[in-house]
Order: C-alpha cells, then structure tokens, then sequence
C-alpha cells in the first residue's frame, strides 16, 4: 500500500497562491488515480481535484480556473496548483491514491487558510 505525505500548505492572503505536494512511498505511483480532497469544520469531506493514471484531471466547480491539478510520476509526486484563493477554500486538504485494484490511500492532511 501506498504512504502518501502532504506539505506546502499554510496561511495565505485572499487571492493568493499556495502549492501543496504529495509525496508518495511503498508503492508504483504511475498505476495510481490521485485526488485532492478538503475538509472545512463542520462540513463533508469533498473532492477537489483528480488526475488518472493517463493525465485526465477533472475538478470541483468551485474550484475550476483557479486550482490545477499536476502529478510527476518521476519524482512520485502529486500536486495541486491552487491561485486566486478565497476564505471559502479554508479547509485540511488531503491527498488520495486510488489505486485499479482495492483499496485506496490518504495522505495525513495539510492546514490551508485563507484570510486577510
């Protein structure tokens, strides 16, 4: 199974940029679908972006024009681009692997907040 370790998250003015990465282990990460998915308090975890094995990304409507989602299968390494950012994308964000067979695996989570 996969381990996966998020970082570049931390506080940022509205309207700025952060990168985050997710830095996998333990396993062969090109056979892996990666996602980015974010936790607000109070709220259901949702998904944010997702990249196949092939580069097919697909994103929240929330996010679509500000957020890109990349992943560097050389360097096994997820990440997501994340600009123009609002108060509302205040939230952990975590890295998933979604791997064609079984189960999937989850990053530890990393602290983004946006405020002035």
């Amino acid at each position: 199974q996969v381990q996966l370790v998020e970082s570049g998250g931390g506080l940022v003015q509205p309207g700025g940029s952060l990168r985050l990465s997710c830095a996998a282990s333990g396993s062969i990460f090109s056979i892996y679908a990666m996602g980015w998915y974010r936790q607000a308090p109070g709220k259901q975890r949702e998904l944010v972006a997702r990249i196949t094995r092939g580069g097919s990304t697909n994103y929240a409507d929330s996010v679509k024009g500000r957020f890109t989602i990349s992943r560097d299968n050389a360097k096994n390494t997820a990440y997501l681009q994340m600009n123009s950012l609002k108060p509302e994308d205040t939230a952990v964000y975590y890295c998933n692997a979604n791997p064609p067979i079984g189960a999937s695996s989850w990053g530890q989570g990393t602290q983004v907040t946006v405020s002035s």
